[in-house]
């Protein structure tokens, strides 16, 4: 049994198969998922595990190159706002509508209970070396 880190054996499986490049949208509860990418659902009750919990989570297990989120989140959720520009000063924005398109190319899809809006992140590996 694993000591530390991300226990959810279908997300720390998941993570170890990525390589650089390879993007991860990490969502809230009411983000579309697309058909195509696998899918590690999380939510198990509106909040639970919230939005911060998954990202600081998997930033901890993940060498990150870059991110973008939906413009709207700086006036609909200032709180999500701040914990992105808080980890990605080089956050690129882009309308939620290209997001969500831009997410039907992710490898990878961790939804969140989140239950505030735009609480959305599309994640860029890097590599560690």
């Amino acid at each position: 049994m694993k000591r530390a880190g991300i226990l959810n054996r279908h997300l720390s499986g998941a993570l170890a198969e990525l390589g650089h490049g390879h993007g991860v949208l990490v969502c809230d509860a009411g983000m579309p998922i697309p058909q195509g990418p696998r899918v590690v659902d999380l939510a198990f009750r509106a909040g639970v595990p919230s939005f911060a919990e998954v990202l600081e989570g998997l930033l901890a297990e993940l060498v990150v190159e870059g991110a973008t989120a939906a413009t709207e989140v700086r006036e609909a959720n200032p709180a999500a706002a701040e914990l992105l520009d808080g980890h990605f000063p080089g956050l690129a924005l882009v309308p939620h509508e290209r997001l969500k398109d831009l997410s039907a190319d992710a490898r990878l899809i961790v939804r969140t209970g989140e239950a505030r809006p735009y609480a959305n992140v599309l994640l860029r590996c890097g590599v560690f070396f």
